[in-house]
């Protein structure tokens, strides 16, 4: 099986390859996109083999979802999965010149986000993401960072999506966090079908495997790992002083620790991020890894980033060391879910 081999993701008959677009940057996220650069990174992913691509109102106030809509808008609609967020409802606002950076986004702060996870809360949700995107239908619907809400989101925001599930409106649901403690009581305490976890199942946190990986294998239930470069330190062959891990300055440890894999990564071949990638991919409830980028280039160089397999011997290897956890095993020599093929 290849990187572009196409896998379920979910239990509603979704299928996608395995790396999939997370659409932030298309939301200005850092910095503004020129009216020249943006259009460039959706072709770049298709033509990378992506077919899932990831996408939330958060992301710089609709922006990002105007763009993916207008973007996917000459592409095949049954040959794409789209999903989108729930849980942060965009409400005008005059902007009086300020914009939205303080929420990392380059954008004018034309609206403002009003956290709501109510049943009404949800369908307004969707509508209005419907419409920015301008497609007929959402295939995932993710409720996205309930933290704090964590009541309102089981009491509400789940039923709702479970709802719509049954009457065919979306196809899959289910929550993404950057935590895996509360998307571990999601996947026992509601039917939901996808977690995606942010940064929590990567090679350097590797702490989802000890509650989240287990409760969604047992439940048949999809894992979307996403922030897998943890910010920053991973994205390169390099890591060195001065890089993020989770969006603060990596400590000496931190890099110590990226840098050992790293030369285990090189003595069989393979690269820092390549490893990175495919990492999450090791653990049999994990269907897709979702990965970002702000241009064309970038976007085909993380897709190719599972174009060379890497080694059964690195994993090993990085096991032995302590670099990695145990609890993973190769996809490909684990036993695989009913309809899920084996990556």
């Amino acid at each position: 099986m290849t990187a572009n081999d196409p896998v379920r993701i979910g239990r509603g008959g979704l299928t996608a390859p395995p790396v999939g677009y997370g659409a932030a940057s298309l939301g200005n996220l850092y910095r503004a996109l020129a009216d020249d650069e943006w259009p460039e990174v959706v072709p770049a992913a298709w033509g990378g083999g992506i077919r899932y691509f990831d996408v939330a109102p958060h992301y710089g106030l609709g922006l990002a979802e105007r763009r993916l809509g207008e973007s996917l808008r000459a592409l095949p609609r049954d040959e794409y999965i789209v999903s989108t967020k729930v849980g942060r409802l965009l409400v005008p606002q005059d902007a009086a010149g300020r914009t939205d950076i303080d929420n990392l986004f380059a954008v004018p702060a034309d609206h403002r986000r009003v956290r709501d996870y109510s049943r009404d809360g949800v369908l307004r949700s969707i509508e209005d993401s419907l419409n920015r995107l301008g497609l007929d239908r959402i295939d995932l619907v993710l409720v996205h960072d309930p933290d704090e809400y964590e009541r309102e989101a089981l009491d509400g925001a789940f039923p709702a999506l479970s709802e719509l599930r049954d009457q065919g409106v979306i196809r899959s649901f289910g929550a993404g966090m950057n935590q895996s403690a509360m998307l571990t009581r999601f996947v026992t305490e509601t039917d939901a079908d996808v977690m995606m976890v942010a940064g929590r199942w990567t090679l350097l946190d590797q702490s989802a495997a000890d509650d989240l990986l287990p409760a969604a294998l047992a439940r048949d239930v999809s894992v979307i790992a996403a922030a897998v470069f943890n910010s920053g330190i991973l994205a390169t062959d390099a890591p060195r002083r001065g890089d993020t891990f989770d969006y603060g300055p990596a400590d000496r440890a931190v890099i110590d620790r990226a840098q050992a894999i790293r030369e285990i990564a090189h003595r069989h071949g393979s690269t820092l991020p390549e490893l990175a990638v495919q990492y999450p991919l090791t653990h049999p409830a994990v269907a897709a890894v979702v990965r970002g980028g702000a241009s064309a280039a970038q976007v085909a160089r993380n897709s190719a980033l599972t174009d060379r397999t890497v080694a059964d011997e690195v994993w090993v290897e990085l096991r032995e060391h302590g670099l990695i956890s145990r609890s993973a095993v190769p996809a490909r020599h684990a036993p695989a879910r009913e309809g899920q093929p084996v990556r």
